[in-house]
C-alpha cells in the first residue's frame, strides 16, 4: 500500500498537514513562521512535521521583475508568466530502506502493508537513521532524541481506514491504495497531461528499478525534482555496505598476515 501525490491538483490548503498533526498528536514545530520568500511556513519535513506542503513560485526567466510586479502584469499583453507549484511531501517508504539497514535496535520495521514505521518505545536515539535516509526525511525530536517520521497512519490501516492526510485532501491530490493500481493510475494521468500540452509532467519515485527500488509514496511533478527540493537520482545509502565490509575484512586479513610474517621473521633473527 502507498501514496500517489498528484501535485498538478494540489491547491496548497495544508489540510493534510493539519490532519496529520491532529491524528498523530504531533507537537507544534515552532508555530507558523513565514520565511518572507514563500507561503510555506513549515519549511520541510522533520520530527514534528510528517507532511510538508511546499510552495514554489516560478516566473518566466526573461521577466526580470519581482513577484508583485509580475502578479500585477499577469493579464497585461506581453506580461510576465507567474505560476505556483505546490506539493505535499512525505516519507517515501522506500522499497530498499537504508534506515532499516542501520537501525541497531529494530525500532524501524517493515509492516505487513509494505510501509516503514518507527517504534518510538524501542528507539534509543542513536540517530543512525537520520543520515542514512537519502531524502532527509527522518529527524530526531528536540528534547526527546528519538527518531520520528510518517507511519502512513499504521494504526488506521490496521482497522481498514485510509491515512488521515488522504482522507482530508479536498482535491484528491493525495491518493492511497495498492501501489500497482496507483502506478497505473499515475501513468494514465501523465499521459492525459501530456495530451493536454503539459509536457513537463513526470513521475517521481514510481519506478521499481530506481536507486531505492521504487517509493511507497511517489509523486507526479510538473518540473524537475530539484525544484521541489527532491534529490534527482536517490540511491539507498547502504547499497555499498556489503562491498565495504568485504574490503574491510580483506584489509584486516592482510594486516594480520603481515603482522604474523613480521613476528616470524623477528623470531628467526639470530641473537
Amino acid at each position: 500500500m502507498g501514496f500517489f501525490t498528484d501535485t498538478s491538483v494540489c491547491i496548497g490548503c495544508k489540510a493534510c498537514e493539519v490532519a496529520c498533526k491532529e491524528w498523530n498528536a504531533i507537537p507544534a514545530d515552532g508555530g507558523p513562521e513565514l520565511t518572507g520568500m514563500s507561503y510555506d511556513n513549515t519549511g520541510g519535513l522533520g520530527a514534528d512535521t510528517w507532511r510538508h506542503v511546499a510552495f514554489v513560485e516560478q516566473r518566466a526567466p526573461a521577466a526580470d521583475l519581482d513577484v508583485f510586479t509580475a502578479a500585477r502584469e499577469l493579464d497585461a499583453p506581453g506580461g510576465s508568466e507567474l505560476r505556483w507549484l505546490m506539493s505535499s511531501d512525505v516519507c517515501k517508504h522506500c522499497t530498499h530502506a537504508a534506515c532499516l539497514d542501520v537501525c541497531p535496535t529494530g525500532s524501524l520495521f517493515r509492516t505487513e502493508f509494505g510501509t516503514v514505521v518507527v517504534q518510538e518505545d524501542i528507539c534509543n536515539g542513536c540517530g543512525y537513521c537520520v543520515p542514512a535516509c537519502p531524502y532527509g526525511v527522518i529527524d530526531q525530536r528536540r528534547g526527546d532524541g528519538r527518531a520520528w517520521k510518517c507511519t502512513l497512519c499504521y494504526d488506521r490501516l490496521g482497522v481498514g481506514m485510509e491515512p488521515a492526510c488522504a482522507k482530508a485532501c479536498p482535491t484528491e491530490s493525495i491518493q492511497f491504495g495498492p501501489l500497482d493500481e496507483l502506478r497505473d493510475r499515475a501513468a494514465d494521468r501523465v499521459a492525459a497531461l501530456h495530451a493536454a500540452g503539459v509536457t513537463d509532467a513526470r513521475l517521481y519515485g514510481a519506478d521499481p528499478a530506481d536507486g531505492v527500488g521504487g517509493d511507497g509514496a511517489f509523486f507526479l511533478l510538473l518540473d524537475e525534482p530539484e525544484v521541489y527540493g527532491l534529490p534527482p537520482d536517490p540511491v539507498v545509502t547502504t547499497r555499498d555496505l556489503p562491498a565495504m565490509w568485504r574490503h574491510a575484512a580483506t584489509a584486516a586479513a592482510s594486516l594480520a598476515a603481515l603482522t604474523a610474517v613480521s613476528f616470524a621473521r623477528f623470531a628467526r633473527r639470530p641473537r
